[in-house]
């Protein structure tokens, strides 16, 4: 065993290590859309004196934190979101009316002296009055009980309450009780407040001290007969007693201690997902990972034998070290993030694939040389096109991270993690085994059992058959050209589904303990005065529902209307979306789409020709029409989920056409009077076995996930089954078609031979062979 062989392996048994011990003491951070809960994102907007920026912000997040901690919600997450947005994330939250309507208060707080009252009116009041043309600021609100109290000015803001709490005084027969505890100069000015009230008679309507809250009078208090006029209540603290229960003085406590928050916000998007649906999903989704990292191993084991099994015992420890690497990182894995971890297993197998099958190239090519020089000859062969097809992902990861959306932004951390996880378990750990193997007399002399010794039967086939593939390139062209014409047809007359998300608007899924079919649901919600309401059938039975506009109250009407016909019924899955950050969303979705275009023109354009670089972006555009063209003809939703698995499509299918690309490269450097059309039927002919296997370890991850993933990840296994079969197709006879034509009107000439490619064609020599000759 060599030194660098012997450096890989202790190396992977050191990573190995560090990764089972996290995954043993360490739990995974998990998202809300898998542990249920609630997720607002609330925007700030800029009040007649105040500028909504980054500081306010920040400020406002303060007073919600507080708001939310005396809720009693299990460890809530808050945090800012570029200048003027902030991230609400509360776990456990189902029914998320009282916490919207405690964050969404603007909190205007103020105490006013009460200079009278008249008895309630019959009519509902509106609107607060304000006497005219006084120009006192005073208000006519009414109280608790309905009467109206005439008010003076205000006399104390809240932020001059330095502390609000509840509590129960049993000693003194009071009952609930909420305790107030002000700021130095804000207690005088509650001394000089009640102790003006104070010089009413006990009884008098003017003795009492009205607390108001965004124009609605909270508390109205009267002030104690023990205190005297002008003397008041002292300056530090006081007392509100009243026949409050327990939770009506806790959200008195509440509001009061919240105060105003700097600038008033808005809800633009909420989500609440149920526990049972975040449990299925895990289970859905842990299973699709164990059923298609069977096949996949057992696939590979079938093509390479020994070499193979050894690749899935390096596939297996992949799983091990990306699960650490997430849990070790404290990344928050998302549904999305779920799914890519799950396919990102279909995919390490990508890199091994290369290395095996230009290994199996040098053993047919020098079919006397040892099967460790083959092995070391194809990891060295294979770098430049792995690390180039790994590049070209992550640069689709990080468009969804930067560009994405919520959960979106999980699926691109884990799509990347699980980028460099596979590059070191392919060329590290995967190597190290293999290597070690290959120094085994017994694998070295018996060919059929190594799996590399021997061509497949895919390249025996091909190189039997010879197919004379691009004598007319146009041909390949024009049939493109129609699949991407009958999916322009789909988008132009089924029009595309654009999901909540991108539309805006409330899509709810509920459970009932009845079956309730589409008909009856939908017609009882339209004598319930939903008539606008849009309802299908989800999952086991389920059904959702999506209207316009809709807010927390309305949302729970509709769900008492859908009882009455489905009995008990449970909210699985809620989203709302506004309208403003829907048009932004999409906005976005566009701008991302735009620019993956772009940067994966501006690498491929720095890695290769010109004319090779612009046919694979040809073949990447032919890919996303399609795949958008094939879900508008099935009226299957595109929503932020679609716009990961297009990003992921993406990627793939550059990945596809760098690997042709690169060996038309070395070929045609090393042949460069040769025709380009033959250097690019050989090229494909010897890359075709790697795409087939390559494709088929994603094809039983996604089927998996297509068959056990549920609603929730079903469109998303599909969009990407979709686009690997159209990808394999565009990288051979759309990228390399389009790429012939284009050289044959520039008439450049070809690549001159680099050192890479020097080196290619003398690799190393065999550690262990001396070099002596006879």
């Amino acid at each position: 065993m060599t030194r660098a062989t012997t450096v890989r392996a202790v190396l992977a048994a050191a990573v190995l290590l560090v990764s089972v011990f996290i995954t043993l003491t360490m739990s995974p951070r998990l998202g809300l859309d898998l542990q249920g809960g609630t997720r607002m994102v609330l925007q700030a907007e800029d009040s007649a004196t105040v500028e909504a920026n980054r500081e306010t912000t920040d400020r406002t997040l303060e007073v919600l934190r507080q708001r939310i901690d005396s809720l009693g919600v299990a460890e809530p997450v808050l945090t800012r979101s570029g200048e003027d947005r902030i991230i609400v994330e509360l776990p456990d939250v189902q029914d998320p009316r009282q916490a919207a309507a405690v964050i969404g208060r603007t909190a205007q707080l103020s105490f006013h002296a009460v200079q009278g009252a008249t008895p309630p009116r019959t009519e509902p009041e509106s609107e607060p009055e304000t006497e005219p043309g006084s120009g006192s600021g005073r208000l006519t609100l009414p109280d608790e009980q309905g009467t109206q109290l005439d008010l003076g000015p205000a006399r104390l803001s809240g932020a001059g309450v330095k502390d609000a709490t509840a509590s129960f005084e049993a000693q003194q027969a009071a009952g609930w009780t909420v305790k107030l505890d002000f700021h130095k100069d804000a207690g005088k000015d509650w001394t000089r407040l009640t102790g003006e009230a104070a010089c009413h008679p006990a009884g008098d309507e003017r003795r009492r001290v009205a607390i108001v809250l965004d124009e609605k009078v909270i508390s109205s208090p009267q002030v104690d007969p023990s205190v005297g006029c002008q003397a008041g209540l002292p300056s530090g603290s006081t007392q509100i007693t009243g026949s409050f229960s327990a939770k009506e003085a806790r959200d008195l406590a509440l509001l009061v201690k919240g105060g105003a928050l700097p600038v008033p916000v808005e809800i633009v998007e909420q989500r609440t997902v149920g526990p049972t649906l975040g449990a299925a999903a895990i289970d859905a989704s842990a299973q699709a990972a164990l059923i298609g990292a069977a096949a996949t191993a057992l696939f590979i084991t079938f093509v390479y034998r020994l070499f193979g099994a050894l690749a899935a015992v390096a596939l297996a420890a992949y799983g091990v070290i990306s699960y650490a690497a997430l849990v070790g990182l404290g990344v928050t894995l998302t549904l999305p993030g779920l799914a890519g971890f799950v396919l990102a297993i279909g995919m390490a197998v990508d890199a091994n694939v290369l290395v095996f099958e230009r290994a199996r190239e040098e053993c047919q090519d020098r079919p006397t040389r040892s099967l460790r020089s083959a092995l070391t000859t194809g990891f060295q062969k294979a770098f430049s096109a792995v690390a180039d097809s790994n590049i070209t992902t992550l640069l689709a990861a990080g468009l969804l991270f930067f560009l994405g959306s919520g959960p979106v932004k999980g699926f691109g951390v884990t799509l990347a993690i699980g980028v460099v996880a596979s590059m070191f378990s392919a060329l590290v750990i995967a190597r190290a085994l293999t290597e070690i193997a290959a120094g085994s007399r017994f694998v070295s002399d018996y060919r059929g059992v190594n799996g590399i010794a021997r061509p497949g039967s895919v390249r025996t086939w091909l190189t039997r058959k010879d197919p004379q593939l691009f004598r007319k390139p146009v041909r390949w062209l024009v049939v493109s050209t129609a699949l991407v014409a009958v999916a322009v047809a789909g988008i132009v007359v089924r029009g595309i589904d654009l999901g909540v998300e991108f539309t805006g608007g409330r899509l709810v899924e509920y459970s009932t303990s009845r079956p309730v079919d589409v008909e009856t649901a939908r017609s009882t919600l339209a004598d319930a005065g939903f008539g606008d309401a849009e309802v299908t059938t989800a999952g086991d039975g389920d059904i959702s529902v999506r209207t316009g506009k809709l807010d927390n109250d309305g949302e729970h009407a509709l769900r008492e209307a859908l009882a009455t016909e489905g009995g008990e019924t449970t909210k699985v899955r809620d989203e709302l979306i506004g309208p403003s950050l829907g048009d932004e969303l999409r906005r976005n979705a566009l701008i991302a789409l735009g620019v993956a275009v772009f940067v994966q023109l501006a690498y491929l354009a720095m890695r290769f020709r010109w004319t090779f670089a612009v046919a694979s972006v040809v073949g990447m555009v032919h890919d996303v029409v399609i795949v958008v063209g094939a879900f508008a003809w099935l009226g299957r939703p595109v929503d932020g989920i679609f716009l990961a698995a297009l990003l992921t499509v993406i990627g793939y299918s550059v990945n596809d056409s760098v690997v042709v690309f690169d060996r038309v490269r070395e070929l045609w450097a090393g042949n460069r009077k040769t025709p380009l059309a033959t250097i690019a039927r050989r090229a494909v002919l010897q890359t075709v076995p790697r795409t087939v296997n390559t494709g088929m370890g994603a094809l039983f991850i996604l089927v998996a996930l297509a068959v056990l993933g549920g609603d929730s990840l079903a469109d998303f296994a599909l969009a990407l089954l979709i686009g690997i079969v159209v990808g394999t197709w565009s990288s051979v006879f759309t990228a390399v078609p389009g790429a012939l034509v284009l050289e044959r009107r520039t008439g450049a000439p070809p690549p001159v031979p680099g050192k890479a490619s020097r080196r290619a064609r003398a690799p190393r020599r065999d550690p262990l062979d001396n070099g002596a000759r006879v």
